[in-house]
């Protein structure tokens, strides 16, 4: 694909097409050919697979991860072990306001009572303004997550954000991101040995039990199956 196409919807549209039958690592090398320094990755650190594909690739690609306040201790200690053994560049990003601020200006528990704008504020809103240096980022969605993700391309246009979102493992089942893990000796956060396939913010959420959807213990019981970065 030529490097030096105009960067826009169009780019992406065409990327998309180009590369769906591309390995993982293709499409991060494409992506770091474009964009160079431009571009960043994003990580929840429940697990660092997309962290040792891009660190391999891209050497001391800015890796930007959200500390919502609300994380599980193991999440944390994932991600200083993740900063220590990649080749990264690390950026933890946090919210304008404390989790002891919001609880004071909005209410305690925000969380249970209003999910929607407890995330917009400790995750989507900061996410925002942490992306504005660059023109796209790597992402870890697999089409597998959910019903909400089953149409996600390699590449695509993010609207909201006006940069190309790249999704490298879109394709990718569970076999294989467990055989790549294995393989590579990925570090993988504490909690997914123990029924957590998928994890946010401890307050909402919960174990899985064998046979749900990966992604139910979030926000359970809610309705909401995204925090809103992704949508």
């Amino acid at each position: 694909m030529n490097a030096t196409m105009t960067e826009g919807p169009e780019l992406a549209e065409r990327a998309a097409r180009e590369l769906e039958e591309a390995t993982a690592q293709e499409i991060i090398s494409w992506a770091g050919e474009v964009f160079g320094n431009r571009l960043c990755m994003t990580s929840s650190m429940a697990d660092a697979l997309m962290v040792d594909l891009a660190a391999k690739t891209l050497p001391g690609i800015d890796v930007i991860f959200l500390d919502t306040g609300y994380h599980f201790a193991e999440t944390i200690g994932t991600r200083d072990a993740v900063e220590s053994v990649y080749d990264i560049n690390l950026i933890t990003v946090e919210p304008k306001r404390t989790v002891a601020e919001q609880d004071l200006v909005l209410g305690p528990r925000l969380h249970n009572r209003d999910p929607g704008i407890c995330c917009h504020l400790r995750k989507v809103e900061p996410l925002r303004l942490a992306l504005e240096p660059y023109s796209a980022w790597l992402t870890g969605l697999r089409r597998e997550d959910s019903v909400t993700r089953r149409d996600t391309p390699v590449v695509q246009w993010d609207k909201r954000r006006r940069m190309t979102k790249v999704n490298p493992i879109a394709r990718w089942t569970r076999e294989e991101v467990d055989a790549y893990m294995s393989e590579h000796g990925v570090l993988v956060n504490p909690l997914q040995y123990d029924d957590y396939p998928s994890i946010g913010c401890e307050p909402c959420t919960r174990r899985v039990a064998p046979g749900e959807d990966p992604r139910s213990g979030r926000w359970a019981g809610t309705g909401k199956t995204e925090c809103g970065i992704h949508t």
